[in-house]
């Protein structure tokens, strides 16, 4: 049986569904994605381009800075995906955007010398 996660944007114009085991889940500290969620951090999964099914809607996308295609609903303005031809095979999505979110915990960070020097990440604090 193959693993299946369902997302969304969040007024549900965009749904989708990722099959199989993700590439991975990460935290990404760049300017770019910050700028793109409003957050001061993002967490990404990866899946292969053809485990990805949209099931609702079109994502729509724009090239954030060269390599980089950006994605979102153009009804809700939603953070979904981010792809760089650093990997070409694998769209990256945003973990928020998924039903079960809690299921994909990351494990890795990407450009920890752009992390906002006041962001504390201690993952043995809940609601503190």
């Amino acid at each position: 049986m193959t693993e299946a996660f369902s997302g969304r944007c969040l007024c549900g114009a965009v749904r989708f569904e990722a099959r199989g085991r993700p590439k991975g889940v990460f935290w990404c500290h760049c300017d770019s994605c910050r700028r793109h969620s409003g957050a001061p951090v993002s967490v990404f999964v990866g899946f292969e381009n053809d485990a990805v099914t949209l099931t609702e809607g079109t994502i729509t996308t724009f090239k954030s800075s060269p390599g980089t295609t950006r994605g979102f609903c153009s009804r809700c303005g939603s953070t979904l995906t981010c792809a760089t031809v650093h990997f070409p095979t694998e769209t990256h999505y945003h973990v928020g955007a998924f039903d079960r979110a809690t299921e994909l915990q990351p494990s890795k960070h990407f450009f920890t010398d752009e992390k906002l020097p006041w962001l504390r990440l201690n993952h043995d604090e809940q609601g503190k």
